[in-house]
C-alpha cells in the first residue's frame, strides 16, 4: 500500500476538494463508507465558492492527505477565537476504515498546535451521527455540553431530511509537546 502524503490545499485543488466531500457525504456514493449523511442531509455539503474563502482565509488551512497523488481525504484546521476549529473533514468513502481519517485528524490537530499555537480544539458534529461521535471519542474528543443549531434556512449545507438536526460542540486538549 502506497504511503500517505499530506500538504495544505492551494486554488488549483478546489474542485477535487467538493468532489471529494460530495462524494464523502452526499448521495450514494457516499454510502460506500461508514460515515454517510445522505440518510439527514440531501443537496450539497460544500461548493467552491465556500472552499475558496477558507484557502483565503490567513487563519485556515486545508490540509489534504493523498495516496499515488490521488486525493484520498482533507480537513479544515483554523483559529477561531484562540482555539482550534476542526471542520470539513472528508475521507473518501472507499478509503474508510483503514486509518485514514486517524491519521488526518492528527495531522490536522498538529497543524493547529504548530502554524497556529493552539492549546484546544473544537468541532461540531451532527448530534444524530452517534457513531462518528463515538469515533471522535476515543481520539480524545469529549463533549462540551454545547449545541448550535443546524442551519436548515441555509441549502448551502444541506437540506434537512428530519426536522431535529442539530450539532453538539466537542473538544479536545492539544498537548504542548
Amino acid at each position: 500500500m502506497a504511503v500517505l502524503a499530506f500538504r495544505f490545499a492551494t486554488s488549483g485543488d478546489v474542485g477535487r476538494v467538493v468532489s471529494l466531500m460530495e462524494s464523502a457525504y452526499r448521495g450514494d456514493t457516499s454510502r460506500a463508507g461508514w460515515t454517510t449523511e445522505a440518510d439527514l442531509l440531501g443537496g450539497q455539503r460544500t461548493d467552491a465558492e465556500e472552499i475558496g474563502d477558507v484557502l483565503g482565509d490567513p487563519k485556515a488551512r486545508m490540509l489534504l492527505c493523498l495516496r499515488d497523488e490521488r486525493l484520498i481525504g482533507c480537513v479544515l484546521a483554523r483559529l477561531e477565537e484562540g482555539r482550534g476549529y476542526i471542520g470539513m473533514f472528508a475521507v473518501s468513502p472507499t478509503e474508510q476504515g483503514a486509518g485514514v481519517g486517524k491519521r488526518l485528524l492528527a495531522e490536522a490537530e498538529e497543524t493547529l498546535r504548530r502554524t497556529f499555537g493552539a492549546r484546544v480544539a473544537h468541532m461540531t458534529v451532527i448530534r444524530q451521527r452517534e457513531e462518528l461521535i463515538a469515533w471522535y471519542e476515543r481520539r480524545g474528543y469529549r463533549r462540551t455540553g454545547e449545541t448550535e443549531p443546524f442551519p436548515s434556512d441555509n441549502p448551502r449545507f444541506g437540506v434537512p431530511r428530519r426536522p431535529d438536526l442539530e450539532f453538539l460542540v466537542m473538544e479536545k486538549p492539544l498537548s504542548t509537546e
